[in-house]
């Protein structure tokens, strides 16, 4: 196999910079995510709990957001 037949993007004309190249494979990128996206296809698998971010913020015993505002560091030592 060649470098030919693995080339992906080839500048016929003209001589970009590498953040033009960047910027141009970028917006094809994400054209292709949102043409599959409305195709339906692309991953369905439902996102890894533990690439949730959302888990990493503290709650109380009850479940509910700590209090925040002045005084806030006292409520959230008593309890609930």
């Amino acid at each position: 196999m060649t470098a030919d037949d693995r080339t992906f993007l080839r500048v016929v004309h003209g001589d970009p910079t590498p953040e033009e190249v960047a910027a141009l494979v970028a917006v094809l990128t994400a054209r292709a995510r949102a043409a599959a996206a409305a195709r339906g296809g692309g991953d369905t698998r439902p996102p890894s709990r533990w690439a949730d971010r959302s888990r990493l913020v503290r709650r109380t015993a009850a479940g509910g957001v700590l209090p925040r505002g002045p005084g806030a560091w006292r409520a959230s030592g008593l309890p609930g």
